[in-house]
């Protein structure tokens, strides 16, 4: 692309496109993410024949995904978030088809194979929400980042929903009712892939650093930058308390959130189905169970994502570290309903869904105040170093989850996780009221 055709070009309506493609991704592809959330947990204990690996889904899944972050960061540093985002969708669709597999075979190694593949999608969806800020104007990056986090909302709800559906399909396929599920989760996952594949181009990242380039006089086509490590991202962060802030209200509020998720439907099959000990399958004959569990996982991925838009606008209007504030503090609220409520399927589903506001806030805050802590040489390898930590967060959260359960309870478990946000919220306190007395402290001198 020629300068004068890189020029031609309106970054506005650039960014409206981007925005609108990489949302309707983040519907299809949602639809795997909720199916994997509602029922990986259920096949795993049947697959493995116990108890024991009942997080085993999540903790694969989440710890893929952290391994994935900074390959695919690395990918869209010298490539594009295009080819990025794709290599993530297709090796999810993979992933799904796996995961029938591994029903089909009864085989617990290719379940978490499956799982292992369907976490570089979740990679790839949350860098999405960094591709939407790449032409964003600075005064509309949270809206911007919301807009594309929240338009998962549909799929991600539909997933855990489509467990009834999914088994029509799947038998009408000559396939075991619980695979039914993700061939809609493989479907969406092709369908995202097809769509960013085909459309988005120009690319937001290689737009972006054109434009920056041209602005500061420089004819050629903007070099990318060189590729990042871990260390060099830790080191960008460690620049600024900023970034330190934000990198741990993410990395935290993942944490806490995959923790007492993942055990949430193995605790509601124990209140409402009843564990039926060296029963093969046992885990997944309730209907009952399944229909509360798929509602909880559903309006619990709705709390993670339908009020992204408002979460976006008070980012960008109260301010990151006050909507930071919010999200750990609803978090603490969350577990405290679901772990003392924990007898009453009705509580444990409004703990659910509060502790998916409460992710949602400090999220969508966090990685704005991230994205625009460092500097722009260093975003992308940052961005990629916390999507690492993230999914790191919550491998170690899936993978305690199930001792914490055995060990302390279900109540026990929201107790510790609650802790984790505790510690985040005051340090968020402090550095508001900080920024606070900085601001004011020259309104009290006297003038020059």
């Amino acid at each position: 692309m020629t300068t004068t055709s890189t020029t031609a070009l309106d970054p506005q309506r650039v960014q409206r496109r981007t925005v609108f493609l990489l949302s309707s991704a983040q519907l299809l592809s949602g639809v795997g993410n909720g199916a994997t959330l509602s029922i990986g947990s259920l096949l795993a204990v049947d697959l493995s024949g116990s108890e024991a690996w009942a997080g085993s889904i999540t903790t694969v899944l989440t710890l893929a995904a952290a391994i994935a972050a900074l390959p695919l960061a690395r990918l869209a540093e010298t490539r594009g978030r295009r080819t990025g985002l794709v290599t993530g969708l297709v090796a999810a669709m993979m992933g799904a088809l796996l995961v029938i597999a591994s029903v089909v075979g009864q085989s617990f190694v290719l379940l978490l194979l499956g799982a292992a593949l369907l976490g570089l999608g979740t990679a790839a969806n949350l860098q999405a929400r960094f591709a939407a800020v790449d032409l964003a104007d600075p005064e509309h990056r949270g809206r911007s980042l919301s807009t594309v986090v929240w338009a998962i909302t549909i799929g991600a709800v539909a997933g855990p929903n489509l467990i009834q559906p999914g088994a029509v399909v799947g038998e009408a396929l000559g396939l075991p009712p619980i695979a039914g599920p993700f061939v809609f989760s493989a479907a969406g996952l092709f369908l995202a892939a097809v769509l960013l594949f085909a459309g988005l181009r120009p690319d937001p990242l290689v737009l972006s650093r054109r434009l920056a380039s041209q602005a500061n006089g420089d004819a050629g086509e903007g070099a990318l930058p060189v590729r990042g490590t871990i260390r060099s991202g830790l080191r960008a962060v460690r620049s600024s308390p900023s970034a330190m802030l934000a990198l741990a209200a993410v990395v935290a509020a993942h944490g806490v959130m995959v923790a007492v998720m993942s055990m949430t439907p193995l605790h509601l099959q124990q209140l409402v189905g009843g564990f039926h000990a060296g029963h093969h399958g046992g885990t997944t004959d309730s209907e009952d169970a399944l229909v509360i569990i798929g509602l909880t996982i559903s309006l619990h991925i709705a709390g993670m994502f339908a009020l992204s838009p408002l979460w976006g606008w008070l980012t960008d209007k109260a301010g990151r570290l006050q909507t930071i504030a919010m999200g750990h503090g609803l978090l603490l609220v969350a577990v405290f309903i679901a772990g003392f409520g924990q007898h009453e399927p009705g509580l444990v589903t409004a703990g659910l869904i509060l502790l998916g506001l409460g992710w949602s806030a400090a999220t969508i805050s966090g990685s704005t105040l991230l994205a625009e802590s460092v500097a722009p040489d260093a975003r992308v390898t940052v961005q990629g170093v916390s999507d690492t930590l993230m999914g790191g967060a919550g491998a170690i959260g899936g993978a305690t989850s199930g001792l914490l359960l055995a060990w302390i309870g279900y109540q026990g478990l929201n107790i510790a996780s609650g802790a984790l946000a505790a510690v985040v919220l005051v340090l968020t306190l402090v550095m508001a009221v900080r920024s606070a007395r900085a601001q004011d402290a020259p309104s009290h001198q006297p003038p020059a």
